[in-house]
């Protein structure tokens, strides 16, 4: 009995024994068989679109000027058969002067004599009868009148010996003066515009003229002050100019 189980027992060691060891299969020979090649397909290239590069501004030398762009003229138009006419100036409105001025002999309506010199200062004495017209030698505006005969041979006050006297500023620029008259006509005071020939008095013998006979001091000079009787008394010969202005010339005396 005990050697049955034995043997079973043997028996059943050797089939645990049996199933434990490895058993070696065979494994069969691969045949190698042709790869199929694969063609690459070629993947699209992505184009990449670059943006235009932007110069930044570097300093230039000194002395090297920076070009400047071109100018672009724009072409001027003709002109145009349409154009605005230009107006007419009237002779009424141009300034005195640019027109021509007018002058007269100073004394009117009488006889007169005169001579080219004078004592100690360019003028002229024109010798005529008392009360004949003193009229103004051309257009302008009175500058001083002295109405009133107020010298004195005992002072003998050198700025009042042309006793009742009138000058003007004539529209050439220069002042005009008569002195000695016997009056002043109507209306001549500073300020007042004369015309060429009109009446600013009449000649006498008033101031020191009072001993000699009847005479108008008539006297050419640079306009001043009223009261500047040394310039007014006279500064240039009337001589040539009286002469010129009975002929019936417009002749404007020069200034030195």
């Amino acid at each position: 009995m005990s050697s049955i189980r034995r043997t079973t027992w043997a028996l059943v060691l050797l089939l645990l024994l049996s199933a434990c060891t490895p058993s070696v299969a065979q494994v069969p020979t691969a045949i190698p068989t042709s790869v199929p090649t694969l063609t690459a397909t070629p993947l699209p290239t992505a184009t990449a679109t670059l943006s235009p590069t932007i110069p930044l501004p570097t300093a230039l030398p000194v002395g090297i000027a920076t070009p400047i762009a071109a100018q672009i003229i724009t072409p001027v138009p003709p002109a145009t058969s349409e154009a605005t006419p230009i107006m007419a100036v009237s002779d009424d409105l141009l300034p005195p002067e640019t027109e021509q001025l007018t002058y007269v002999f100073p004394v009117q309506g009488a006889k007169v004599d005169y001579g080219s010199s004078h004592h100690d200062y360019p003028a002229t004495d024109i010798f005529c009868a008392e009360g004949s017209r003193f009229v103004a030698p051309t257009s302008g505006v009175i500058d001083f009148t002295s109405p009133v005969d107020r010298w004195s041979p005992a002072s003998d006050d050198p700025a009042i010996r042309g006793g009742i006297s009138v000058a003007m500023i004539g529209d050439d620029g220069v002042r005009y003066y008569g002195s000695h008259l016997s009056a002043l006509a109507d209306g001549i005071t500073p300020g007042v515009r004369v015309e060429a020939g009109q009446l600013l008095g009449l000649t006498g013998k008033s101031g020191n003229a009072r001993n000699t006979p009847p005479h108008l001091h008539f006297g050419i000079s640079h306009p001043t002050t009223p009261d500047d009787w040394q310039v007014r008394r006279g500064q240039v010969s009337p001589f040539p100019y009286l002469q010129a202005w009975q002929r019936g010339e417009n002749m404007t005396p020069v200034l030195p």
